[in-house]
């Protein structure tokens, strides 16, 4: 349903070319906030108070004017038809999408009145705010929004949804999220994509890579499926999903024991070198092979090109952590840069996250200490098991920057907690996204561009400003000014919730990580971008272990109930359900968001694909373009075969996070995943998800899919 408030986009802009070969309007600086690495440095085009044009800015030293389509495509989602632009509220049953409009002062008043009563009968801790980085800007993603609920003594919520298990075993070995310079892999002589499709989520990494390539580096990719960045690799080797650990631990077997490492560098850099010896002594490469499905000689090849091209560079992608024991995985891999001192050569290393360095100070960003009392954390995977069990029960859901009926695991059981009829349910969003349909209240958002904000990389060292390029929409507010006014309607007098935009940013500034000294308010106002002091990578001797070195054996981890050295665990598939399904990123949309572009929905097939190899295809009478029904104990969806040597046998995969469309009988995708946590910081695990996949033939009666469980 479109609401009759919704101003449609002009017909020029949908009929013609976003680039206009005499451009009106003025242009404007300007920054991607996509929850992606690469964070662009963008130029936008403005005219008659519309975004019209998107460009990358050819000044900004990693992102040199490159862009992808999704971000090309934003004037089409800023001023889409269906965009929200005034509050409304709930006119129909819950999840029918059925909204009348009202005013910010009756919706202001609604959530007062809500709130206070919870606050009276059952306490902050029955109101749970959900939300993740729809928006990486800081002041919308983690500023007023934490503020507010710390003050409410709402629940808090463990954002633990996309790289905490990987994150946290990465700190288990490196003390944080700190990496390679991006700008120094030019200089890599190898270059290794693990579990990273670049092309696809790194876009500016692989232009790295590719001007590494040209100067002689080799491009080597380790993934699941051949994705558009394994089909550009000098070499690319397939394995079996959740497997990387065990290939990592292949690799260091094979490097201590032909003697491939640097005696002074482990020495001076690191500890538990002879622990590690011993935990890796039984991973032969023979043992190896026969479990990422690898040849032994492949291992044995691996280990010798990554032992003898100085330096060498190791992007570790997010995919792979997404496993019942994916923090392993990523903790054994960034143990190999130690082991042939790759941390010494510009250029070599490992990135899984270099958020470590523009450490904001977030107790004066989020204001922590405006709790009035301790109170209980919920994670973010398991929101459909906390609306419908949790004890006290959550009364109340504040969901921004989030589309969880898509994105979280389990959407089937998080939509069976949305429909609870005395759960109240508040949304702050652009569209009337599939969580949005189940709201009492949908309340409009700002673009990024309608906003002053302050952005990090999690993979490049520059921190950047944006402010408006447009007004605000319509009567769409920022989380920042939402939470603040929201504040003064419950008669919250603190200063932390009275502040402006610029004294917040200039808080978050006041941290003690020394690489943010170069970053301040004045300079980012002249320049716009500011390089961290980041030189020549992590701090060697200065880590955040607890010896100050990179640690190969980790007494932190073994206090965690962890083993201390790398190990690997293996996932056996339950015999009803064979096929291993991933879950990937598509190429045109980031999670749910852009999805609901009709250019990039038909760029990516105009609906949701499962490859499938052809053995398995063959073996259930599926054919290429023919629609299956895809199933588990969770629940069974709709998608579209295609059958291809793209996977392996026993493995399925399907690309992209598609909205509804009753139409075609389509549902999330999520709703077969786990809600089960990883082995490490509470992270999510898509892909330890098992199926069965048939044929499916429409009847008269529909495809009636949504409430079948099993056969």
């Amino acid at each position: 349903m479109v609401p009759e408030t919704v101003r449609p986009v002009s017909p020029a802009l949908a009929e013609t070319s976003l680039s206009i070969s005499e451009p009106a309007g003025e242009w404007h600086p300007a920054v991607c906030p996509l929850d992606c690495p690469d964070t662009c440095a963008l130029r936008v085009r403005v005219a008659d108070g519309r975004v019209v044009e998107v460009q990358g800015a050819p000044n900004h030293p990693v992102t040199r004017g490159h862009i992808c389509h999704k971000v090309r495509r934003f004037p089409e989602r800023i001023h889409h038809p269906e965009r929200v632009l005034y509050p409304l509220r709930r006119s129909g049953p819950k999840g029918s999408g059925q909204f009348v409009r009202i005013t910010w002062d009756e919706a202001y008043a609604e959530m007062v009145e809500r709130f206070q009563a919870i606050l009276a009968t059952a306490g902050g801790e029955a109101i749970l705010p959900y939300s993740f980085y729809g928006n990486m800007g800081i002041l919308n993603a983690e500023g007023m929004d934490r503020r507010f609920f710390h003050r409410l003594g709402a629940s808090r919520l463990a954002r633990t949804i996309c790289n905490a298990a990987g994150a946290q075993g990465y700190e288990y070995t490196m003390g944080g999220g700190y990496g390679t310079d991006p700008e120094d892999t030019v200089h890599s002589r190898l270059i290794l994509f693990w579990g990273c499709n670049a092309v696809s989520t790194n876009m500016h990494q692989w232009l790295l890579a590719l001007e590494a390539r040209k100067r002689g580096a080799q491009i080597v990719v380790i993934d699941v499926h051949r994705n558009r960045t394994a089909r550009q690799a000098d070499w690319f080797l397939q394995i079996r999903p959740g497997t990387d650990g065990l290939l990592a631990l292949g690799l260091m077997h094979v490097l201590i024991r032909e003697g491939w490492v640097d005696p002074s560098f482990i020495a001076q850099h690191t500890t538990g070198f002879a622990e590690l010896c011993a935990a890796v002594q039984p991973y032969s490469p023979e043992l190896v092979a026969a479990g990422t499905g690898l040849r032994a000689e492949d291992v044995e090849h691996l280990a010798r090109l990554y032992a003898t091209c100085t330096p060498a560079f190791i992007r570790i992608g997010n995919g792979l952590q997404h496993h019942r024991y994916g923090g392993m995985a990523v903790r054994n891999i960034s143990c190999l840069p130690a082991l042939t001192g790759q941390w010494q050569y510009r250029g070599g290393g490992a990135i899984k996250g270099n958020s470590g360095y523009a450490a904001w100070n977030k107790q004066a960003l989020q204001r922590p200490d405006l709790l009035p009392r301790p109170v209980r954390t919920i994670n973010m995977n398991q929101l459909g098991e906390a609306l419908l069990h949790a004890h006290p029960p959550i009364l109340a859901l504040f969901i921004y920057n989030a589309n969880p009926a898509v994105v979280a695991p389990d959407t089937a059981r998080v939509r069976e907690g949305l429909l609870r009829p005395d759960l109240f349910t508040v949304v702050h969003d652009l569209f009337i996204t599939d969580t949005a349909r189940y709201a009492d209240l949908l309340l409009p958002a700002t673009s990024s561009w309608e906003n002053l904000d302050l952005y990090k990389s999690y993979w490049h060292l520059y921190v950047q400003l944006q402010t408006p390029v447009i007004p605000p929409q319509g009567e769409a507010k920022s989380n920042f000014t939402l939470f603040k006014e929201l504040a003064q309607r419950m008669g919250f007098t603190d200063k932390a919730l009275q502040e402006t935009e610029e004294e917040v940013i200039r808080q978050a500034l006041q941290s003690t990580a020394p690489w943010l000294a170069s970053v301040t308010w004045e300079r980012l106002q002249a320049e716009r971008s500011v390089k961290l002091a980041v030189d020549g990578g992590p701090p060697l001797g200065k880590l955040p272990t607890p010896s100050g070195n990179i640690e190969l054996s980790s007494p932190r981890m073994a206090a965690a109930g962890l083993s201390p050295v790398p190990t690997y665990t293996a996932v056996t598939p339950p015999a009803r359900f064979p096929l291993q399904l991933l879950t990937v990123p598509n190429h045109h949309f980031l999670n749910s968001t852009c999805a609901n572009v009709a250019a990039l929905q038909q760029a990516e097939g105009g609906r949701p694909y499962v490859d499938l190899h052809p053995d398995d295809a063959a073996a259930r009478g599926i054919v290429s373009g023919s629609a299956v029904r895809v199933w588990n104990e969770r629940a069974a969806i709709r998608l579209w075969a295609r059958v291809t040597t793209d996977v392996q046998p026993g493995v399925c995969v399907c690309q992209g996070l598609w909205w509804d469309d009753a139409a075609q009988g389509r549902t999330a995708v999520n709703a077969l995943t786990s809600p089960e946590l990883a082995d490490m910081g509470g992270g999510a695990t898509f892909f330890t998800t098992f199926v069965e996949v048939e044929p499916l033939h429409r009847t008269d009666g529909g495809w009636a899919l949504r409430d079948e469980r099993f056969r």
